[in-house]
């Protein structure tokens, strides 16, 4: 049976004070919810419509869903998560880091691309939206149960760190002419005002992807197409 209190939890874990508060986070939809019940995340609870999940599930009524769902068309099941404690950044491999992205479904979609491209480890700036919002969860369509993701005073992070940073700018070397390694951090910045300052000034390799229009006209790509366009090309390489 749904209760008033399952309701006002599940309703202020739409606020991030209350997600840091209790540390759990809202999952919705079958796939979604299936993909962290296989994963090492740990399950809170779980209401659905019908009996379909080996977990304990409270069963409730349509009209009961759509009081805690924050979608329009809710997908028969809303479940509730602890949020992992944090671990260790790898420092092998590539990492991408984030400077100040806000659009939940940019970071959705990146997240999706450190699953499709083997990227283990996703460092966000503390401007960061976080990774737990409900939008940037159903914008990961599960993705987010396989990816280590950390917040970080961004600025000291690059500090220690030992290998290359690697960072996107409109007057960097052509991505495509470049040797790019294995290991290394690809910087992302902001959808309005690309890297900061004081991050720009910690990349040690600045690199471009060339507009190849007749007009150049187009001043910038959006962060999730271009984090696509230069992961394909490392792992290319």
């Amino acid at each position: 049976m749904l209760s008033k209190s399952h309701i006002k939890l599940i309703k202020s874990l739409s606020q991030k004070k209350f997600r840091q508060q209790e540390q759990l986070f809202v999952v919705e939809g079958i796939k979604g919810i299936k993909e962290f019940l296989n994963s090492s995340f740990k399950l809170h609870m779980l209401f659905s419509t019908e009996s379909i999940f080996d977990a304990e599930t409270i069963l409730i009524s349509d009209k009961e869903l759509l009081k805690i769902s924050s979608l329009k068309s809710p997908n028969r099941a809303v479940a509730v998560f602890n949020i992992p404690k944090k671990k260790n950044i790898e420092s092998n491999g590539l990492i991408i880091a984030l400077d100040d992205v806000r659009d939940p479904g940019n970071l959705g979609t990146i997240i999706r691309l450190c699953d499709w491209f083997g990227i283990k480890n996703l460092v966000c700036s503390n401007a960061t939206v976080d990774c737990y919002n409900s939008k940037v969860v159903q914008a990961t369509m599960g993705s987010l149960a396989r990816i280590d993701i950390q917040y970080v005073d961004l600025q000291a992070y690059l500090d220690v760190y030992e290998n290359d940073i690697f960072g996107t700018f409109m007057d960097g070397k052509n991505i495509y002419s470049e040797t790019l390694p294995e290991n290394g951090i690809i910087v992302m910045g902001n959808e309005a005002n690309g890297i900061s300052e004081a991050i720009e000034k910690r990349v040690t390799n600045k690199l471009s992807i060339p507009r190849f229009g007749d007009l150049k006209a187009t001043e910038s790509l959006n962060v999730a197409t271009a984090t696509a366009i230069v992961l394909s090309e490392f792992k290319r390489n």
